[in-house]
């Protein structure tokens, strides 16, 4: 069996993580599915999905790593192309990714204990985004 959901979310923009790990539990509650494995995609190409234990730390030095490893501040051809200022944006989101698989037994995801499931903006303007949850089991 599969089911098809969606979470809706409002973004400011600028390496903004949220914390999306009670929204599937509430979509997991409400499915007739209660063993298998969850999709979770975010369409687009500035915001990605991964796990991380959500506290101000780590929700402080992601971005900092972000910015690191891919400054905001250089030149990026895809810039030159649209001219949008956010070629940043898309190298981030290339590196994290657009999905996860997380299984799940019993209507509880299977994650650590200090693991949430995060959904990180890396745009640099605010979006309304739709991230599409796939559940597949029985």
């Amino acid at each position: 069996m599969i089911e098809l959901y969606y979470i809706e979310l409002n973004t400011k923009g600028r390496d903004e993580i949220i914390n999306i790990s009670d929204e599937l539990r509430n979509i997991l509650s409400k499915s007739n599915i209660t063993n298998g494995n969850i999709l979770v995609f975010v369409p687009g190409s500035t915001g990605a999905l991964s796990t991380i234990e959500y506290e101000p730390g780590l929700v402080k030095d992601v971005p900092e790593l972000m910015e690191k490893i891919i400054p905001e501040n250089r030149h990026y051809h895809h810039n030159d192309t649209w001219h949008d200022g956010n070629g940043h944006s898309h190298l981030r989101a290339t590196l994290i990714g657009p999905s996860l698989i997380i299984p799940f037994e019993k209507k509880m995801l299977i994650l650590g204990t200090w693991q949430q499931v995060v959904f990180l903006e890396f745009d640099n303007k605010p979006h309304h985004r739709r991230i599409a949850v796939q559940i597949m089991g029985e």
